[in-house]
Order: structure tokens, then sequence, then C-alpha cells
């Protein structure tokens, strides 16, 4: 920090230079988080000193989160469903199997999730001190359910399922999951981080959310597909109960009690989903999700005329491409700017369709796609 401080000029010329160094959008096929809506920036900017830690200083803002988790619950299958505005969906997934492991309250408890699931679930096991098992996933990338009944035992305590797998776009048989749960008197929580704002708008309906008997939480974020300024995860709880493990006394706080995992919470990420799902409503996230899913189709048309293959047909707006040479493929893309991902098992080039991807730039990657392709195999 220097002494006497730089002037506003100088300080934001620092700042452009620093934001000249960040990638644009533009060309980013591997993000699943998108440039957020106008009205949701125009909403974190007016909200910015909230504080959700002590929201009995913010009576206002505590009311829009509350509405923000009953239009979720109405998208999500239970209207009446609970929770807060996380940070994303590993705070969520953290306090989800918080939650089981201290109703559970068993000295060695283990929680069944798909090979598939999100990196963050290796971070709950070595916070939370529960062993994850991992199922293995069918040959459309679904976890497979006998696999999931070879790894029950009597200190399980949850069963995850996903709901828009980070790698491939897929859900999981939630129902079959939540037959076993129910069967067992499991905990289930749906991690629907991405899919939660993609999969009520498909024109194929899945039964992955409250309206399936048994499941008990779900993890969904305003900040990906929802259009909502960063950080904007949402966690919702079929019943009030579930908050219950995770309170905690605040006695310095005008409220008395806090289930956040995170004590300062931003009440700006709350308005901001606010915001922009009341202005956007069900049909303009239905138009958004349509869009995405055109480019989605056109994409996948594309790269076979040059003869490459999805692993699956893409269930929501995520692409794995069987690709050969896939990494040199890959650095040839980077060259020309694009930036893609790959997924674990099997190794697949991974593409995401975001609303900040324009349908000309979507040809134009198809385009500098196939060149990459034919300068490889030279």
């Amino acid at each position: 920090m220097n002494k006497k401080g730089l002037s506003e000029k100088e300080v934001l010329n620092l700042l452009n230079k620093a934001m000249q160094k960040d990638t644009s959008y533009e060309k980013v096929l591997s993000a699943m988080c998108t440039r957020p809506h106008p009205i949701a920036v125009k909403a974190h900017m007016q909200f910015i000193a909230s504080n959700m830690g002590d929201f009995g200083l913010f009576s206002g803002t505590r009311e829009l989160e509350s509405k923000v988790i009953k239009m979720m619950g109405n998208l999500l299958g239970d209207p009446n469903a609970c929770g807060y505005i996380t940070t994303g969906g590993t705070e969520s997934n953290i306090q989800a199997l918080r939650t089981a492991r201290n109703q559970s309250k068993k000295k060695h408890p283990n929680v069944i999730v798909p090979a598939s699931a999100h990196f963050s679930f290796d971070k709950i096991a070595d916070l939370l001190g529960i062993e994850i098992r991992k199922a293995s996933l069918d040959s459309e990338f679904k976890v497979d359910m006998d696999s999931v009944n070879a790894l029950l035992d009597d200190n399980t305590i949850a069963l995850v399922g996903i709901a828009g797998s980070t790698e491939f776009g897929q859900v999981d048989p939630i129902d079959s999951l939540a037959e076993i749960a129910l069967s067992n008197n499991l905990f289930l929580h749906v991690d629907a981080a991405f899919g939660g704002f993609v999969i009520p708008f498909l024109d194929k309906k899945y039964d992955f959310d409250f309206s399936v008997e048994g499941v008990t939480s779900i993890t969904a974020d305003p900040h990906k597909m929802g259009l909502s300024t960063i950080p904007a995860g949402g966690l919702l709880f079929r019943e009030e109960a579930c908050l219950l493990p995770l309170e905690i006394d605040t006695p310095y706080l005008t409220i008395r009690k806090q289930h956040s995992l995170a004590g300062t919470r931003s009440g700006a990420a709350a308005a901001a989903a606010y915001a922009v799902m009341t202005h956007l409503g069900m049909e303009g996230y239905r138009k958004l999700v349509h869009s995405c899913m055109k480019m989605t189709h056109r994409l996948v048309e594309g790269v076979r005329e040059f003869g490459i293959e999805p692993l699956i047909e893409p269930v929501m707006n995520i692409v794995a491409l069987d690709v050969p040479d896939l990494e040199e493929v890959r650095k040839e893309l980077r060259q020309k700017g694009w930036i893609t991902s790959i997924t674990r098992t099997p190794r697949a080039m991974r593409l995401i369709i975001m609303p900040h991807m324009s349908e000309a730039a979507l040809l134009m990657f198809i385009s500098d796609f196939g060149e990459c392709l034919r300068n490889t195999k030279k």
C-alpha cells in the first residue's frame, strides 16, 4: 500500500489494465458461468452494502432472499421448500451433507456419490470427515444403480444424484435413487448446480427435483444459467427441520441464530438473483435455454461433418466430443483464442454453450475446429 494513495483516475487505470489480462467470454466454451444479466448487475450494485450474515439489519434484503427461495422452490417442485442463497454449488453441497451427517450422528459416516460428481465432494470428505464412496457410471454416464446398492452399508448416511453433471450434462435416475433412499431411511441430495436453471425448461421432462418423493435437498445456482451475479448459489431443503443441524448461536448480532456456512454474506447476490428471476420469468428462461440448446444441436451437426461424434447425445447445453489427438487439437484451438476443457474418464473435449455464445461465434468455432482437426492429421 502506498503512503498517500492514488487518484481515482489512476486507480481506475490500474483496474482497466488488470481487466485487459482477463479472458473475455466471447470465445470461452469451458465455463459454467456467463455474463450476468444487466438488471442483475444494477441490483447487485444497489445492495452492495447489505450483509445477510446479520439480516436483522437488512430486513428488505432478507425479504428478497426469501422470495428468491420461494421462486426456486416453485421451479424445483416444492413452493414450500426452505433454504438460503449461498456462494455457489460447493457451499451448498457442503451444507447439505453437513445436515445429513449431523442428523445421522454416526461415528464413521459415508456418502455414496456418482463417479461423475463434482470435485466439491472430495473437499467435503476432507472438511466433514465423511467417507465419499463413488459409484460407477453406466454407458450413458448416469450413476449405475447396482453399483450404488453394492456400496451401501450401515454407515451410509446419504445418497447424491447429479442433475446436469459437470462433464457430460447428464441427469442421474433420481427416482431410482429416491427409492433406495426411502427404503433405507437415507438423506438424498440432488446436485443441480448447473441443471437447476436448465432442466425445467427443456422440451424433455425429467423427474429430478422435490416432485420426487425422497429428495431431501437440492443445489441450484442462480449465477450459472440463472444469469445472476457471482456469487449466487442456492441451497433448498424440503423441510425446515433440515436447517436446524446447521444453526449456531450468534449472541452479538441482531439475529439469534445463523444457519449459513459463511458469516458475512452478500445481500447483493440475493437482490441480483431476485431481479433477474423476476425480470425474465419462466418464459424468459425458456427462451434462453431454447437458444442455448439450438446452438448446442448446431454444434453437434457441425462437428459431425468432420466425422466427430459426441460421447452421448446432449441432454442439455454441454457436449463431450470424442476427438482424436485431443490435446493437439485443443492446443491449436487455444492459439486461435478458443478456451475448451476436458472430461476425466473417458477423456473427451468438453464444450458448454452458455448465453454469452452467439451463433456467429459458434459458426466460427466449428470452422476453426475443422481446420485444427485437419492440421493435426498432416
